[in-house]
Parts: structure tokens; sequence; C-alpha cells
């Protein structure tokens, strides 16, 4: 059993160090660990390199870690003995199978399920604003093992893109590029697909050289202006630090596995509530979907911060909705449920708005992608580029007097700061 384990693992050690290995999983487990169920082991390309992401499926939960190559093949070696009845290591030559049996072990090697080219030429006609290639997006299964998007995660995919697109743009259009340093919060970061995407995709970004006049990187310009060779690794070197809020831990417990196998340095989840954490020093300041007062409770965070840009994508909204009375002009329309629950979403985000407004953002209303969290997608954005405009003030106290609305939240902790 242990020369078959053996062999196994040294074809394993081939196909890493030659290039074409593309996973490896491991089934049908006997073991002692009552939640371990599956292990598949990816490769990723991290800051520190290329290593092996091994994702261990358990009944309830998830685990995540990387290895190097080394590591790697000791990992699965020590698995096959403790354990796992069956392992599949797909490459790009062949495809080995092993089964483990109580006293002997059968290896048997067939063609392979996967092809090298295809793993290289697929989608790269295609231009994302997000790199496809990252290694989070196969951890968080957006990906296959292969590259491409999951059927049922097209609109995830979207959305991912949609959103670092808006991201994007804003930060263009700001004066964070001249900042040396980018601190970045997602309050109720969930499951961290915007989270790691905004890590990935600034952390990129903020690698690149500086373009200056004439097209050139900053460091092709010698002191006399004539073009100099580019030296390998100079970048803007500057600080990059996003941190995910949520108040579930396993989903904390998740991402941060996820971020540190994939070298992710500057990304860190931490438990907590919207409401209490403090996100001062916040450059960007994100919450899509944090229910009712949620969404208030961080746009006054981001406020407090004085953020540059606060990202918002508010649902359910119930404080108002509860307090709604028509005007008499209105009366005979608001009576209809529908109408009088769409009226509160949008009196609810038009005071986001202005309360922003009044402390001096610039502030946008859109339509964002469809997505399975909400029908209901209007996307809040602003950003901080005057002085405070106490002259809101009059015109929010008029819409509140129409509506007979007496509290709004964002409202009542600005007032009361």
């Amino acid at each position: 059993m242990d020369e078959t384990i053996d062999k196994f693992i040294a074809a394993l050690a081939e196909s890493i160090a030659v290039g074409n290995f593309i996973k490896l999983s491991l089934g049908n487990y006997k073991g002692t660990d009552e939640q371990l169920q599956k292990i598949t082991v990816r490769p990723v390309e991290t800051k520190k390199g290329a290593r092996l992401l091994f994702q261990y499926r358990g009944k309830t939960s998830d685990r995540t870690k990387n290895f190097d190559a080394s590591e790697a093949a000791e990992e699965v070696k020590r698995h096959l003995h403790t354990g796992f009845r069956s392992g599949h290591l797909f490459t790009a030559e062949r495809d080995h199978q092993i089964i483990v049996g109580k006293r002997s072990a059968k290896m048997t090697s067939g063609k392979p399920t996967f092809k090298t080219a295809e793993l290289q030429t697929h989608d790269r006609e295609k231009r994302y604003i997000v790199d496809i290639n990252a290694p989070y997006l196969k951890a968080l299964g957006i990906t296959t093992d292969d590259g491409r998007i999951r059927s049922d995660q097209r609109d995830k995919w979207k959305q991912i893109n949609k959103f670092i697109e808006i991201l994007d743009g804003l930060y263009e259009s700001s004066d964070l590029k001249s900042k040396p340093k980018l601190s970045i919060t997602d309050m109720g970061s969930g499951k961290g697909y915007l989270t790691f995407a905004a890590y990935d995709h600034f952390s990129r970004k903020l690698s690149e050289p500086p373009v200056v006049a004439g097209g050139l990187p900053q460091a092709a310009v010698g002191h006399s202006g004539r073009n100099t060779t580019v030296r390998e690794g100079v970048s803007r070197a500057r600080g990059l630090n996003v941190t995910g809020v949520e108040s579930r831990p396993h989903l904390v417990a998740l991402c941060n596995e996820i971020a540190a196998a994939c070298g992710y340095d500057g990304l860190k989840f931490i438990q907590g509530d919207i409401a209490d954490f403090d996100t001062q020093g916040a450059d960007i300041l994100i919450a899509l979907h944090a229910c009712d007062t949620a969404t208030d409770d961080a746009l006054y965070k981001g406020i407090t911060a004085k953020a540059t840009i606060i990202v918002a994508a508010p649902c359910c909204h119930k404080e108002i909705k509860k307090q709604l009375t028509p005007p008499a002009l209105l009366a005979g329309i608001l009576k209809h449920p529908v109408m009088l629950e769409r009226t509160a979403e949008t009196i609810t985000d038009g005071l986001r708005s202005l309360l922003l407004e009044r402390e001096g953002y610039r502030t946008k209303m859109f339509e964002f992608v469809p997505t399975e969290h909400t029908p209901k997608n209007n996307m809040l954005v602003a950003t901080r580029d005057r002085d405070r405009n106490t002259s809101k003030t009059a015109e929010i106290e008029e819409i509140k007097n129409q509506f007979g609305i007496e509290h709004q939240r964002l409202l009542d902790r600005l007032d009361q700061a």
C-alpha cells in the first residue's frame, strides 16, 4: 500500500515540477474527523509565487490553506494514510486515480480530462476589469478548475465586474490617486466577493508604474528627460489596506483563510457590527445590501470618518415605511401598499442622498446590475469634494413634514453627533 501511495505522490510532484498539474481531489473519507468530507487542490499564483490551494470541504463549513510544492505533496500523502480512500490527480498529460483499501492500494492512469491549451486560451479574447485568473475566484466558487465562469455564477461575475468598474471610475475621478496609501472598508462584507475583488483590483492597480507626460512610466524617465530602461520591480510602492466587516464568525473565518491562502497580506476580515465598528482612516467605505437602518449606520460611519468615497446599495427600507403618512394630494395613490412601499424606498434613499450632500458630498443614484440579493438595486455613490452645505437642511425638513416622518436614522445620528 505504501509503495502505491508513494507512486501516486511521485506523479503529483512530477506534474507540479514540470508545470502540467491541473487539480487533485481526495474523497471517500473514512477517518476520525467527523466534519471532513473532501479535499480539493488547485494551483494558484500569489504574490509570494506559485502555491497549491487546499480546500477542505466539511459537513457544515469549509477551510482553506495554501502550501508550496513539497508541503503539498506531504499533505496529500498524510491524508491518504489517515482516512481518504480515493484520490484523483488531473494533469495535462495523464489522469491518475488511486483507490486505498484496508491492506492494499491500486493506482490506474488514463488519458487527460483537461488540456493545458484550453486553460491558456479560454476567455482570453474577452476583456474584463476583474482578473478572471485571480485565485480568490476559484476559492469562492466563481470559476471552475479550468478557469471558466460557473454557469450558476454568471450573474455574480457580472455584478463583481460592474462593481469594480464603478469603484475604479470613482477612484480615478477623485484625489485619492495622489495619496501615499489607500484604505478601504467594506461594511457587511458577507462571503467577501466584492471585498476580495476590490483588494485584488487595487493591489494590481497600485503596483503599476505611474504614467507621466508622453505616456511613459515614471521609472522610464531619467533626470534629463531621456528614456531609460524601466527597472524590474519599480512601482508606486503604495500601501493598500482593505477590511471586511461581518457579524457572522464562520464567514469571517472562511474569508481570512482564503485571504491568507491567496497571499493577500493587506486584506483582513473582522467580526463586528456596522453600528459599532471604528472606520476612522477609511478612504473608501462600501455598504452593499446592509438591511434597513444598517445602511444609515454605514453611511454615518463613512461621513464621520471623512471617507472620500462612499458606495451603498440600500435594501429593506422599513423605517420610513412605518411612519409614512401620505399628503392629502397623494392619499388616493398611496392607499395601495405596493405604491406606498415604493414611495417609502424613494423617500428613504432621497433623504440619504440629501444628507450626504449636506455633509459635503457630491452624490449620484442609479440602478445597479440585478443580483440574487434583491431585485431593487439602486446604488448610491458619494464623493467628498466640497464644504458642508447647511442649505439642504430646510429641504430635508420640508420632506419630513410633508410625509409625517419623525425619525430617520442617518439624520438622527448626524444631529446627535
